[in-house]
């Protein structure tokens, strides 16, 4: 099969070389597309329970709420772990699956265990799931603070939350967002016990109207010879007069057809909700907001798509209001551990151009050997399109330890042709050129092929590793392999294809000798040889 391939490649070299350079092409638009991170996905099929429970004490939530919740989950298909907190008010269930269940179908099967356990809780608890969120974590962290003294911490915290972050959660990727600091409002409804027994309204009337009113409904529709009109209650709360108009009985008395929420209470906007921590950026108070990213989603193209929108929101702000997004962003630390393996990278392929030199002292040998590195790093990014990776340090970092290799197999072929083609210039009979650099590549098939076989063998228990471990290292093992045979198949095919353009018109063929270094060394071993 090999032979086949070789006498292919010589009998359409310039399509073979021609293909060659398309891929090149190709690779370096694919390079441009590939998803960059620091790591390969460590996403590990992880659903988050959050559950409020508002009164409840740590114990009362962990027996009430967290129990019956993860009993349900332990008995769902696929779950590994169940890990759980329980607070003030507050409960968090994590539910594991196994590293190849697919995080929708494990969010479905939890769905369905949370419908089946949610007559067991009590009734004002409220059990949802989190949002799909990366193991990474926080992506960016935005400030949020204002140089105009007539805005409170309160306004500040409210355009935070409703003109900032309703706009950065519409980006393709954003998993959620979390505001810290500032102040929430919170409204008082300060009750008279004396007019509610005048009325003879309870108090839990007065809450369950509340609850209830803050609500548009329909009421159908009106119909006339030809048009048709939607009847609708508007009953939305904007302001504070809304609130106070709030229906809490209706036919109290004959003067009274409705009694409203401001004739037994008082509403007023109180201070801000008790603090349970704060923000400030770069000492001055304000507001943080902490973007995590979807899992599989590239960093650096999100932190390009949320610092473009947070331009165009910072724009429609009050005068004053300012936008830091220089706070923390994953996308610097991802940006400088590439460069510093592509950095590694660049420098191992000077350092192989200058010692093949030094061996070879030929240009056209040296040449026709380093094209091997750039078509062999171009195939394995093509892989890795195709198998949907990233480029990362683990990936990269197998291309850094592969890249001494990379030349290996096209040095013994160039090394081989070179000669033969040099002992059929002395000869009285010479072969045609095609022929000698046929057989000449299919002395060293063998040793090519065999040699890469036992490398691809030793890299081949790092595919036996599961869980995290295997998420880690694999990644590191493709690119290493691939980028090995790949330059495999280009010794069995471009390299050939080359050598019979270049090698065979060289004037100075038959002066040729070994270069210095070799001649040095060959001396230095028949030293010790002898």
């Amino acid at each position: 099969m090999f032979d086949t391939i070789i006498r292919f490649a010589l009998n359409y070299r310039l399509l073979v070389i021609t293909i060659a350079a398309l891929m090149t092409v190709y690779g370096f638009q694919v390079v441009r597309t590939l998803p960059v991170d620091v790591f390969p996905d460590l996403n590990r099929p992880t659903v988050t329970i959050i559950s409020e429970a508002h009164g409840l004490a740590p114990e009362e939530v962990e027996t009430l709420v967290t129990f019956p919740i993860e009993a349900a989950m332990n008995g769902a298909s696929g779950v590994t772990m169940v890990r759980s907190s329980s607070s003030i008010g507050f409960s968090i269930v994590y539910v594991e699956f196994d590293w190849d269940k697919d995080i929708y179908l494990a969010r479905q099967i939890v769905g369905e265990k949370l419908n089946q356990v949610a007559g067991s809780l009590p009734d004002d608890v409220q059990s949802i799931m989190g949002p799909v969120s990366s193991i990474m974590g926080e992506v960016m962290f935005i400030g949020v603070t204002s140089e105009n003294p007539d805005i409170s911490p309160l306004d500040l915290r409210t355009i935070a939350d409703w003109d900032v972050k309703q706009r950065l959660l519409g980006i393709s990727g954003v998993s959620k967002i979390t505001a810290i600091g500032g102040d929430l409002k919170q409204y008082h409804v300060l009750v008279d016990p004396q007019k509610m027994l005048n009325h003879g309204i309870t108090l839990h009337q007065v809450r369950e109207a509340l609850e209830n009113a803050n609500v548009n409904t329909t009421g159908g529709f009106l119909l006339n010879a030809y048009q048709e009109h939607s009847v609708r209650n508007l009953g939305l709360i904007r302001s504070l007069d809304d609130l106070e108009k709030t229906v809490i009985a209706k036919e109290v008395s004959p003067d009274m057809p409705a009694l409203t929420l401001a004739d037994v209470a008082e509403v007023k906007l109180a201070g801000p909700i008790a603090k349970r921590g704060d923000a400030s950026v770069n000492g001055k108070a304000g507001v943080l907001l902490a973007v995590s990213k979807q899992p599989g989603t590239d960093t650096i193209g999100l932190t390009d798509r949320i610092e473009k929108e947070l331009v165009s929101i910072e724009k429609s702000l009050p005068e004053g209001i300012i936008l830091n997004p220089e706070i923390f962003k994953q996308a610097d630390f991802i940006k400088n551990a590439i460069h510093n393996i592509i950095e590694a990278l660049r420098d191992g392929s000077i350092l192989v151009a200058i010692v093949l030199f030094l061996f070879l002292l030929n240009f056209r040998t040296t040449a026709i050997t380093l094209v091997a590195i750039p078509l062999s790093i171009v195939v394995t990014l093509i892989i890795f399109k195709w198998f949907g990776m990233s480029i990362n340090t683990m990936t990269l970092g197998g291309l850094a330890v592969a890249i001494g290799e990379l030349v290996d197999d096209a040095i013994v072929d160039v090394e081989n042709v070179f000669r033969r083609l040099r002992e059929n210039r002395h000869k009285k009979d010479k072969e045609p050129a095609l022929s000698v650099v046929f057989k000449a590549s299919k002395e060293i098939r063998n040793s090519i092929v065999f040699s890469t076989i036992i490398v691809f063998m030793v890299f081949l228990p790092l595919f036996a590793m599961s869980g995290l471990e295997g998420k880690v290292f694999i990644p590191l093992g493709v690119a290493y392999i691939t980028a090995i045979v790949a330059s495999m198949l280009v010794s069995l095919t471009v390299t050939p294809a080359l050598c019979s353009y270049l090698l065979p018109k060289m004037k100075r063929m038959e002066d040729e000798k070994d270069g210095w270094l070799v001649r040095q060394l060959k001396a230095g071993h028949s030293k010790v040889l002898n």
